[in-house]
């Protein structure tokens, strides 16, 4: 499975390297996000919604937010 790093970067670069990191992917991939910003919570969930992806979980592991998105078709 894919995975994105975005640690210690602050929105809304998290958002853009999910972005970018989804373009390179096939529907019903699935994309490991490791974050550190909290706000990435809310947000990617809100960005995914918007086009069409599935958050399948957020979880938080020490200091990491690991989001777990499965690429759809973008809209």
């Amino acid at each position: 499975m894919p995975e994105l790093n975005a640690r210690n970067l602050l929105c809304p670069l998290p958002v853009i390297r999910v972005q970018d990191a989804i373009k390179t992917l096939l529907p019903k991939q699935q994309l490991t996000v490791f974050c550190t910003d909290p706000g990435v919570k809310y947000d990617i969930p809100a960005w995914c919604k918007m086009r069409g992806h599935t958050v399948l979980s957020i979880e938080e592991v020490e200091r990491d937010i690991i989001v777990t998105i499965e690429v759809g078709e973008e809209i």
